[in-house]
């Protein structure tokens, strides 16, 4: 099992790189941030862009693996989207995972002026958004007319460092977005079940947790793909152990096999943030980082 983590985009660069190069040396396999315009009860405070952020941090870090957990298309474009990362995966060498999702309900969704989408309308622009996009990282050239998304002849030379292209970890968990899954993911992303959060339980999560993971499989299955083939990758913070497993070692690899026992091979958790959600004893958390992978193979 492998454990990343998530920096929130919220320090000036001159605090940030440190941040991004500690997560390097605790040994990391990938650092991930938020592709939000503003967030959550962050929403106030600083937040800076996810693409720029990523490539300073591909400057200043050398080998572990970076991306956005999630982008959506609550204000990306295909076609712009595209040209972003092929530029992110060649600064960083070839170190570029796209996180990518449906989006939701929150700031974004009305940051450029538009009434937010119904589920069904975010779902149906996402059944759009992602192989046009895969297209585009793809093809040298690209054009396409879609009920939401267009491109003319989109140039997109040399393309991804990473052949055919740079990974997509697809965030889903309902019918549709598992098909996308099936279909264009390299790996799959889920937090858990959100009705679970306020009053459910650990034990009540796996379950739910594992009924997904099995509706995965299904998806693979009807298009002949074996979903041992796809990465999953749990985002903590977001079950209803909330930040328990950051307490102590053994809780951290308690929480963690329950959830490899289900075959998920990535577990990330949130770089700690004091006076948040995120809030976490620093001191356990290096040694989550540096102890817990050896303690899970």
């Amino acid at each position: 099992m492998r454990l990343s983590t998530v920096i929130l985009p919220i320090h000036r660069w001159g605090e940030g790189q440190k941040v991004w190069q500690r997560a390097e040396d605790l040994g990391f396999h990938a650092a991930y941030t938020y592709d939000h315009l503003s967030w959550r009860t962050f929403r106030d405070g600083p937040w800076f862009g996810a693409v720029p952020t990523l490539t300073a941090a591909a400057m200043a870090t050398q080998s572990m693996r970076l991306g956005t957990l999630v982008t959506s298309p609550n204000f990306r474009h295909p076609v712009t989207l595209a040209k972003d990362l092929i530029t992110l995966d060649d600064v960083s060498d070839g170190r570029i995972t796209l996180g990518i999702g449906a989006g939701g309900t929150g700031f974004d969704a009305t940051a450029l002026g538009q009434d937010p989408w119904t589920s069904r309308e975010r779902a149906d622009r996402f059944g759009e958004f992602v192989p046009l996009l895969d297209r585009l990282l793809t093809e040298d050239s690209v054009s396409y007319e879609g009920d939401f998304y267009s491109a003319h002849e989109a140039r997109n030379i040399p393309g991804c460092v990473q052949r055919p292209r740079l990974p997509f970890a697809v965030a889903a968990t309902g019918p549709r977005g598992l098909k996308l899954t099936a279909r264009h993911g390299q790996a799959w992303v889920t937090t858990g079940d959100p009705r679970l959060f306020e009053s459910g339980t650990p034990e009540q999560s796996v379950h739910a947790i594992r009924g997904q993971a099995e509706k995965l499989a299904d998806a693979c299955a009807a298009i002949g793909r074996d979903t041992a083939g796809i990465d999953k990758i749990l985002l903590t913070g977001f079950t209803p152990d909330r930040g328990r497993p950051l307490e102590s070692l053994g809780a951290f690899v308690d929480f963690a096999g329950r959830h490899q026992e289900l075959g998920f091979t990535d577990i990330v958790i949130h770089w700690p943030i004091p006076d948040s959600d995120f809030a976490a004893d620093e001191k356990v958390f290096e040694q989550i980082a540096m102890e817990a992978p050896t303690q899970l193979r």
